[in-house]
């Protein structure tokens, strides 16, 4: 356990039931591929993150120390970087205020977790080489019984949770600070307060978090690259890759073709 830059390694845990589902509706709450592995530029985005090599081991770079491991789990908000060139890597992302994410959050403190042998072992048991979306569906499923915990709890303010239900709901409502402060009743500096109390990260990064969401579902579903920015509300597709080689590591084109390999 510790602070930033730090890792912990956990022990291979049994499959367990997930928590009860939120009190409110998280979409898109996952997603995952299988990719050749490559070396990704330092980033940092809200999402949990897991990475899992299909055989050996990647090397992961957290704060100032690299470590390697089988796989890695990565907090929210942490600047990260793994070299996985060679390899055939699963990854997934999970929302961190959903109750999947909650439930991963859970299981340790500091930035990363490392992932074991026989973590990884158990959480890629049966997946195809390659997958399709529901063998890539039902390995979530199965990394969540791996390694998550049973008996997270959201601590959501109910004003913070509907007002994600209205964000999740609606791409094109004003988002500024003065309309969602009078969506919940709430003045602009409270909203400010017990959302990053609830959430874990500010408003503005969270809304520009839910974009990144809309657009990479979009590209999961086979939507083209200018069609998904604009409908997530970037101002170009250019906007959108800048975005996302800073906050996922790789560009908007790299998750396209990650995606086709992906589908059956």
């Amino acid at each position: 356990m510790g602070g930033r830059g730090e890792l912990t390694r956990s022990p291979y845990t049994q499959r367990m039931q997930l928590p009860e589902a939120a009190p409110f509706t998280i979409w898109p709450t996952r997603l995952a591929a299988q990719a050749p592995g490559d070396a990704s530029a330092p980033h940092a985005h809200h999402a949990m993150h897991l990475l899992l090599a299909r055989s050996g081991d990647v090397q992961v770079r957290v704060g100032n120390g690299t470590h390697r491991a089988p796989g890695v789990l990565t907090a929210p908000d942490v600047e990260h970087a793994v070299e996985a060139a060679g390899k055939v890597v699963v990854i997934a992302f999970w929302d961190p205020e959903s109750a999947e994410g909650a439930s991963l959050r859970a299981t340790f403190q500091g930035s990363a977790r490392l992932i074991s042998e026989d973590e990884r072992r158990a959480a890629l048991a049966d997946l195809p080489d390659p997958p399709g979306r529901d063998d890539l569906d039902e390995f979530m499923a199965r990394a969540l019984g791996v390694l998550a915990e049973p008996a997270a709890r959201l601590r959501m303010d109910p004003r913070v949770g509907d007002l994600l239900k209205v964000l999740r709901g609606d791409a094109e409502i004003d988002t500024s600070l003065e309309a969602l402060a009078a969506r919940v009743s709430l003045s602009p500096s409270r909203l400010m307060h017990v959302f990053s109390e609830s959430v874990g990260t500010p408003l503005r990064p969270y809304l520009l978090w839910l974009k990144l969401q809309r657009a990479a579902t979009s590209i999961v579903n086979g939507v083209a690259l200018t069609e998904a920015a604009m409908g997530a509300g970037f101002a170009d597709a250019a906007h959108m890759s800048r975005t996302f080689q800073r906050m996922f590591g790789m560009t908007p084109s790299a998750l396209q073709r990650r995606s086709r390999r992906a589908a059956p």
